[in-house]
């Protein structure tokens, strides 16, 4: 008996892409760092939070990457004049992905108070009915 997966299930077409993006979601790096949370503000439109402090907004950068958002902090070459009795804080780089659904759109970053908030919005598509005229072969 053959086993069908998800995306290779006869009746689903096209999806190919989905499973790309399932590929590339369970193979991204499950360290935890920078800790986020992930909201449901509305039906369309969702906010990403990630713990960045110690970070500015020169050392992080925001990108969409083949629908998916990716999230760098990068800190400038520590100054190596300073003497560290007790190194608690993390000052290491970090980089997070967040695969994002088809229509879905960075609407604005903001960073407050160690904190960056990236907030997504889903537009709504349009139904649209397609007839397909059919003909004699």
């Amino acid at each position: 008996m053959t086993k069908l997966g998800f995306p290779s299930h006869p009746m689903l077409l096209g999806f190919d892409q989905l499973e790309r993006l399932l590929e590339r979601t369970t193979r991204a790096a499950p360290d935890g760092y920078p800790p986020f949370n992930i909201e449901q503000c509305d039906a369309n439109s969702y906010r990403i939070t990630l713990a960045v402090a110690g970070f500015d907004e020169s050392d992080l950068a925001i990108t969409i990457e083949e629908s998916q958002l990716m999230v760098r902090g990068q800190h400038p070459t520590p100054d190596e004049s300073r003497v560290f009795l007790h190194r608690g804080i993390a000052a290491r780089q970090f980089q997070r992905g967040f695969a994002l659904g088809e229509g879905v759109e960075v609407a604005r970053a903001a960073l407050s108070d160690g904190l960056l908030h990236i907030d997504l919005t889903r537009a709504i598509p349009e139904t649209v009915v397609k007839t397909i005229p059919i003909t004699r072969a």
